[in-house]
C-alpha cells in the first residue's frame, strides 16, 4: 500500500487535550447499532460494498499451502457469479481487497493470486503478532521476509508498553487489536479511533485509515460498521485504501445473505460450498 501519511511532528499537547466522555460514547455506538438496518436492494449494495473493503483472513496454527490456495480463490470470487449476475454486477470486478496470511504463508498466497489471475493484494501480519513482544531486529527481520516474500501490505503489531509509556508515532492504517484478544473489534472504540483519525486529519490535511478486526461474523454488524465509518469520517473514507474489515468468518454470511436477496430463501450447506 502506498505511503500517504508522510508524518508530522509529535505534539504531545494534542494527546494531553484529549478527554473521553464514556457515557456519551456508549450511548452514540448503542444507537448506531440498534439503528434500523437497510433493507432489500440497499441492503445489498452495502453487502457488496463490504466485500470489497474486507482482509479475507487466516491466521490459524495449523494454515497449509492448500487451505491458503482455497481462501485466495474465495477472494477472487467471494459471491458466487449467478448470484452477482441476477444483480447485474457480475462485471463489477467484485473481490475483497486483500488477503492476509502469516509471513510463512506469503508465497502461498501471491502463487496462488498470480495463477487465479487477479492482483488482489497480500497482506502479512509482522512484527511478533500478536504480542509484539519480540526485539526490535527480530520485528524488523520478519517485516523484511515477509516483504521479500511478496507482501505488499503490512499488519505491523506494535508493542504496546509503547503507547502506555507515550511513545506516540503516526501511522497509515490503525486497528482496533489483533483480533486475538479476549475482546476485539467493539463500536465504542471504534468511534474514539474513527475521531482520532478525523481530528488528525484536520490538524494535518492527512488521511489515516481505519480496520476494525476480530469478533465482526455477521453481515449486520458489518453494515453497522460501514455506517458508522461513513457517519464518523463521510463516505471518502468508505473505500479499501482507507477502510478495511478484518474477517475469515464475515465472508460465509454475507453470501449467505447475498443468496436470500436474490431467490427469497436461505441457502443449505451445498449451495455455497465454498463458504
Amino acid at each position: 500500500m502506498a505511503a500517504r501519511n508522510p508524518g508530522t511532528g509529535l505534539e504531545l499537547g494534542w494527546i494531553s487535550k484529549v478527554h473521553v466522555n464514556q457515557p456519551a460514547v456508549l450511548r452514540h455506538a448503542e444507537r448506531i447499532r440498534t439503528r434500523r438496518t437497510v433493507k432489500s436492494n440497499w441492503q445489498a449494495a452495502w453487502l457488496l460494498k463490504a466485500v470489497t473493503c474486507m482482509d479475507l483472513t487466516t491466521l490459524s496454527g495449523d494454515d497449509t499451502p492448500s487451505n491458503v490456495h482455497r481462501m485466495c480463490y474465495k477472494a477472487k470470487h467471494p459471491i458466487r457469479e449467478d448470484l452477482l449476475k441476477a444483480m447485474d454486477m457480475h462485471d463489477k470486478g467484485i473481490t475483497v481487497a486483500a488477503v492476509c496470511v502469516y509471513p510463512t504463508r506469503v508465497t502461498d498466497a501471491v502463487n496462488a493470486l498470480k495463477a487465479a489471475g487477479c492482483n488482489i493484494p497480500v497482506a502479512s501480519v509482522a512484527a511478533g503478532f500478536p504480542s509484539g513482544q519480540m526485539p526490535l531486529q527480530t520485528r524488523l527481520d520478519e517485516i523484511k521476509l515477509a516483504v521479500g516474500y511478496g507482501a505488499r501490505e503490512i499488519d505491523i503489531v506494535i508493542n504496546r508498553a509503547l503507547v502506555l509509556t507515550g511513545q506516540w508515532e503516526g501511522s497509515d492504517f490503525i486497528k482496533t487489536s489483533t483480533g486475538k484478544e479476549v475482546e476485539n473489534a467493539t463500536l465504542p472504540v471504534g468511534v474514539i479511533m474513527m475521531r482520532a483519525i478525523r481530528d488528525f486529519y484536520w490538524q494535518t490535511g492527512n488521511k489515516v485509515g481505519f480496520k476494525p478486526a476480530g469478533g465482526i461474523r455477521t453481515a449486520k454488524e458489518a453494515i453497522t460498521w460501514l455506517m458508522l465509518v461513513k457517519e464518523e469520517l463521510g463516505v471518502e473514507w468508505l473505500k479499501p485504501e482507507l477502510f478495511r474489515l478484518g474477517a475469515s468468518s464475515l465472508l460465509e454470511d454475507i453470501e449467505k445473505q447475498i443468496f436470500h436477496h436474490v431467490t427469497g430463501n436461505y441457502p443449505v450447506y451445498h449451495d455455497l460450498p465454498m463458504a
